[in-house]
């Protein structure tokens, strides 16, 4: 009798470990990927910034002519005039997107991700910048080396500059 008992809590134990650490009900603990990060990026329910005005590059940015837009995570902070207060903090899954214009066609989507868990994340963001048909131009596995120097000017916006230079 203690014979089947014993095999029993074996295999209860067994079955109980492997459900330990496996969340499959967190989206957060998916991989991000380029393509899944320009696929939320190209989804529904974004907010322009300012209408959808076109803005030109400003010194010292290397963005040219673009749109900005935000995920409902990320516009859900944004104050009255469509802006993050100053010291303000944009929350877990927000997204947001730089349309890239040149002649006053789209060519390019920027696209910063707050995922601070994610592995390829620097300061919390993930960082890529993408042609219209996908394609990398910069990876998020580059951890924004390209991008976190400059938007580091300005800490008190979440590392967001167009708030502070349009």
């Amino acid at each position: 009798m203690n014979y089947w008992r014993l095999i029993v809590l074996v295999a209860g134990v067994t079955i109980l470990k492997s459900c330990v650490n496996h969340d499959i009900g967190d989206p957060s603990l998916e991989p991000t990927t380029d393509a899944s990060l320009f696929e939320e990026a190209n989804s529904t329910g974004f907010t322009f910034y300012q209408n959808g005005a076109i803005f030109q590059q400003v010194s010292p940015s290397t963005h040219g002519h673009f749109k900005l837009r935000f995920n409902a995570t990320a516009a859900s902070v944004l104050d009255n005039t469509g802006e993050l207060p100053t010291n303000g903090r944009f929350p877990v899954g927000s997204i947001i997107v730089k349309e890239s214009y040149r002649n006053n066609t789209l060519s390019g989507l920027d696209v910063i991700k707050k995922a601070p868990r994610d592995v390829n994340a620097s300061n919390g963001w993930l960082w890529g910048v993408y042609s219209l048909d996908g394609v990398a131009a910069v990876t998020i596995e580059n951890k924004g080396s390209q991008c976190v120097n400059c938007h580091s000017g300005t800490p008190n916006r979440d590392l967001v500059r167009t708030f502070d230079l349009h």
